[in-house]
């Protein structure tokens, strides 16, 4: 069955694994090659992910969160080794060839980047390569991809979709490129979706209208998501589980509630502690005085 599933390029994954979960991690290891010696960047981590929840992994810049993903998607740097299981709808996907998750990736489990500018390509118009995208797993025509391209533009809320698809990069503004990259990645209708940063480079504004894009795709296909961020703010509204990781290891992983009303490790107790909080009182000493004022 697995093969089957691999080969045909406009076929599905199963809904569930036999768990009854979307995505399934089992005790992950991923080890890179270095001068010194291998290093185990990801440690023994384990989660799931059910259709329609969203499942946050937060820690600060080097704690394997995109690590993590990467190894998920099958687009770890070369000579890295990994252990464990990842299961998507049943289907095994450590130890595929390169070829076997090219079909995978875009079709079944898609993802989103933080930085949507160096994930395009700058020479082709975003209309051309969410059509590729489309023709590559569906087999489609291409006066089919160009139709389904303008639609998926209009699904995320992108302007004259039409008029736009014959735009380069370039021309959309850093909010409007994050819609173009979550349009691209659910094209196909990924079961899986990872967003990884997606929001970290916008303004304020802009960041909410992405989130609550996100929410309204979710609630409409029913996608699982894995949301990498370091904000923690950002991840008390959208997940539902949450797991926490600090140098590669995971330190902490249950419901959104648990983690944000009743953590259990000191760890997560600091990054929950580093969240600004406009209530909090300034020490006397960092009171502005009337002559700093003046």
């Amino acid at each position: 069955m697995s093969e089957s599933v691999v080969e045909d390029p406009g076929s599905e994954v199963p809904v569930e694994d036999p768990t009854g979960e979307l995505l399934v991690v089992e005790n992950l290891t991923v080890t890179l090659p270095t001068t010194r010696g291998p290093v185990d960047v990801v440690k023994d981590v384990s989660f799931t992910v059910g259709r329609n929840e969203t499942v946050g992994i937060v820690g600060e810049s080097g704690s394997g969160k995109s690590m993590t993903s990467l190894a998920v998607m099958g687009l770890l740097p070369r000579g890295a080794v990994t252990r464990g299981s990842v299961r998507l709808g049943g289907l095994e996907l450590l130890g595929r060839t390169d070829r076997e998750m090219r079909r995978i990736r875009g079709a079944q489990a898609s993802m989103v980047f933080q930085d949507p500018l160096s994930s395009l390509n700058p020479y082709y118009t975003v209309g051309l390569q969410i059509e590729e995208m489309y023709r590559a797993h569906r087999g489609a025509s291409r006066k089919e991809a160009r139709k389904i391209a303008v639609e998926a533009l209009a699904r995320v809320g992108i302007p004259e979709p039409e008029r736009r698809a014959g735009h380069y990069p370039h021309q959309f503004s850093g909010g409007q490129r994050q819609r173009v990259m979550i349009a691209m990645a659910l094209v196909c209708s990924p079961a899986l979706l990872i967003a990884d940063e997606p929001t970290t480079a916008l303004d304020v504004t802009v960041q909410a209208q992405i989130l609550r894009l996100l929410a309204e795709l979710q609630r409409r296909t029913r996608t699982g998501t894995v949301f990498i961020t370091h904000d923690l703010a950002v991840i008390s509204s959208v997940a539902t589980r949450v797991l926490v990781m600090c140098r590669g290891e995971q330190v902490e992983y249950g419901t959104a509630e648990q983690i944000f009303s009743a953590p259990q490790h000191a760890y997560t107790r600091k990054l929950l502690d580093s969240i600004p909080r406009v209530t909090d009182d300034l020490p006397a000493d960092d009171l502005p005085t009337d002559e700093v004022i003046a």
